[in-house]
């Protein structure tokens, strides 16, 4: 029998947080961490001016750039409810010293939450309201900085969760599982439509590299990189085209990109560097003049809040890898032709996608980084995956489905429900927490189960707020668990 008091006194044995004094200004992570948990006298909270203000949602904790919480539903006094943005600081002086004043990405902030009052008459000059924090915890900041340490302050609050939630939790395993392939399904179907009207344009192996080119964009640069696809052509990537070496197309890319550094630009700490963007400037001089119409200004690229390896210059070193290869489509046609066992389906894609040999590139970020320790390679098995069920395979059912050969068609659907999951990321682990919450999560076992995660959130959550205003989603799972 386990001994009573036990649990605690293992608790009471653990290494302690680091120690914050009252009177130590407090990290501005955990002021976030106290708003989301809304750690605040929640009846009491007025901005400076006085007004009241009622969090009904404090938002969803953003950890890339922009504000530091997106659509939060907050009311002042007897106004009308509004839906945005919440930018947490440790001083007012934030907002302009950080630029957030200048940066339209901050436009749909609501409210500019400090931890304590400015100096007397600044507060007049805010272009925004203010709330301060200090005077509303609803605990001494050594205690909240004691009870959201670690993953605590990043967990959702349970009543964070969708309305969803309960009639989710009181559906068997196997019917959430149904529910969420029929939504995969739908969102497979919703690919496969826009590549199907993007083949009707420009023909089926163009739509595909475009979908390639958009997915090494990621979310920040999707569209410059699905320009530099279109531009393909006016590279001389066509079909019949003679193969040429990856270089060449490193050099293309990057000119055609406006990502490739002048020699005023040169890092000149690193000789390795500069010698790349030499030998690369020594074929791009000779194209430049034909292509400058096509240029992209450097404007179009997002570099802000991606990991280092996303980077758009990395990116485009691996899609030349992919155009010195002039077979690739075939080959990915080829792989939908050959058998593959279910646990060999990341494997043996990842073969045809990788690069080849790279030493410049395996070893660094970006031109400006420092060489690696240890040498990466271009493609990893997680972006293979999101390539694989947002591109390669909707491009491959819809191309099927048109040409009436069922039997590859059904090759197609049987690898995508077969896929092994994604990698967690922030949308996906928000939308777990939000509908989920702890019931059922180690269900979402493939990416197919994941995808129709994504594809409820697209359906339903996009279409309401924070706090599921008039959304349908809760009581057609209500409906569902009634019927059976």
């Amino acid at each position: 029998m386990t001994p009573a008091g036990l649990y605690a006194r293992w608790a009471g044995d653990a290494p302690p947080c680091p120690a914050l004094r009252e009177r130590d200004l407090p990290p501005e992570m955990l002021l976030q961490a106290v708003w989301m948990h809304q750690r605040l006298l929640r009846e009491k909270l007025e901005t400076l001016d006085g007004r009241p203000v009622r969090i009904l949602h404090p938002g969803f904790w953003n950890r890339e750039a922009g504000p530091d919480f997106q659509q939060a539903v907050i009311q002042f006094g007897d106004d009308k409810p509004i839906s945005g943005d919440i930018e947490v600081d440790l001083e007012f002086g934030g907002w302009r010293s950080h630029g957030h004043d200048r940066n339209p990405g901050f436009g749909n902030v609501v409210l500019h939450v400090i931890w304590e009052a400015p100096a007397s008459g600044a507060a007049k000059d805010a272009e925004l309201p203010q709330m301060v924090m200090r005077p509303f915890l609803d605990a001494s900041i050594e205690d909240l900085a004691a009870s959201l340490s670690g993953d605590t302050a990043r967990l959702l609050p349970e009543e964070l969760g969708g309305r969803c939630m309960a009639p989710l939790k009181e559906l068997s395993g196997e019917a959430v599982v149904e529910l969420l392939r029929q939504g995969a399904l739908c969102r497979l179907e919703m690919k496969a439509a826009q590549f199907n009207a993007r083949a009707r344009q420009a023909g089926w192996e163009r739509a595909l590299w475009e979908g390639l080119f958009r997915a090494l964009g990621y979310k920040q640069n999707p569209w410059p990189m699905q320009r530099l696809a279109e531009l393909l052509p006016d590279m001389g990537h066509e079909p019949g085209a003679p193969a040429e070496p990856p270089r060449v197309w490193q050099a293309r890319l990057l000119g055609v990109s406006g990502l490739l550094p002048d020699g005023s630009e040169e890092t000149r700490s690193d000789r390795t560097t500069n010698r790349y963007v030499r030998s690369v400037w020594d074929q791009w001089w000779r194209e430049r003049a034909g292509l400058a119409d096509a240029i992209l200004p450097r404007s179009v690229w997002r570099m802000g809040g991606q990991r280092p390896a996303n980077h758009p210059q990395r990116r485009l070193a691996l899609a030349a890898h992919w155009l010195a290869k002039p077979d690739l489509p075939a080959r990915i046609v080829d792989w939908f032709s050959t058998p593959v066992r279910e646990g060999k389906l990341l494997s043996s894609l990842t073969a045809i996608l990788k690069a080849g040999p790279d030493k410049f590139w395996e070893s660094r970020w970006t031109l400006k980084s420092k060489p690696m320790e240890q040498p990466r390679p271009l493609l990893g098995e997680t972006r293979v995956t999101d390539i694989a069920v947002n591109v390669i395979l909707p491009w491959f059912w819809t191309r099927c489905a048109s040409g009436g050969d069922e039997g590859l068609r059904r090759t197609a659907e049987a690898r995508y429900f077969a896929w092994p999951k994604a990698q967690d990321n922030a949308a996906l682990r928000l939308a777990r927490q939000r509908l989920l919450g702890g019931a059922h999560s180690r269900r979402l076992t493939t990416a197919a189960i994941q995808q129709g995660l994504m594809q409820v959130v697209r359906d339903f959550c996009c279409h309401s707020n924070a706090i599921c205003e008039d959304c349908s989603f809760p009581e057609l799972v209500r409906s569902l668990g009634a019927g059976r």
